[in-house]
């Protein structure tokens, strides 16, 4: 009985992602926020349905996994006076990211563009819950992630991210065909992983440069 509620919800969900997509389609194919601005909030406790839609789904998944890690990474910094801004680890990141974009070959400069965006994404998460648990102290972080486990893991989605962009490359070369697939992903991912206003925002500036290169 449970499985067929599960599924019977995970075809509803489907249904809405359909629906304003289409109404999305009809408004302007650059947009997700389009559709963004339908989806409902997501609960702390609902899962990730990690079920982006087209060619371009996989990637988009990635990317809202690296969203919610940030999450972890503003509990971890929250209340202890370290800066949301680390120039030095952003730089370290863009310079490991350009090594592993040669060596798959694809065009360092492009990969390094796209991970910028990452970094500034994850940076609108952490100020927006910095504000957020400033604003409402009884809705804080009562455990402090370890970065550094929080660190490994943004490596490990580092290398996914940019094996998904190799994967990529001939939908991404094609900017009109590009458009409609991040439209497609993007905002399937809002509905179906239903992210709240701050990561939806986040989203729309991770994937500014999906298209660009």
């Amino acid at each position: 009985m449970r499985g067929k509620k599960l599924s019977t919800s995970r075809k509803m969900a489907r249904g809405v992602a359909v629906t304003a997509l289409t109404v999305a389609g009809t408004m302007s194919v650059t947009v997700p926020a389009a559709v963004a601005a339908q989806a409902p909030v997501k609960s702390e406790s609902a899962p990730v349905a990690n079920e982006a839609f087209g060619r371009l789904g996989p990637l988009t998944d990635l990317v809202v996994e690296r969203l919610r890690v940030s999450d972890d990474v503003a509990a971890s910094k929250f209340g202890t006076g370290s800066p949301i801004d680390d120039p030095a680890r952003e730089q370290q990141v863009l310079d490991q990211v350009r090594g592993q974009a040669t060596a798959l070959g694809l065009d360092p400069e492009v990969a390094a563009a796209f991970f910028r965006d990452q970094i500034t994404a994850s940076k609108v998460v952490q100020r927006g819950l910095f504000d957020r648990w400033t604003a409402h102290p009884d809705e804080a972080p009562t455990t402090r992630p370890d970065l550094g486990q929080i660190r490994t893991r943004l490596d490990q989605l580092t290398t996914a991210l940019l094996g998904q962009l190799q994967a990529t490359v001939d939908v991404r070369a094609d900017s009109r065909s590009c458009t409609v697939q991040l439209t497609l992903a993007a905002g399937s991912a809002v509905v179906l992983d239903r992210l709240d206003a701050l990561h939806r925002r986040a989203l729309g500036t991770a994937v500014h440069s999906v298209c660009t290169g």
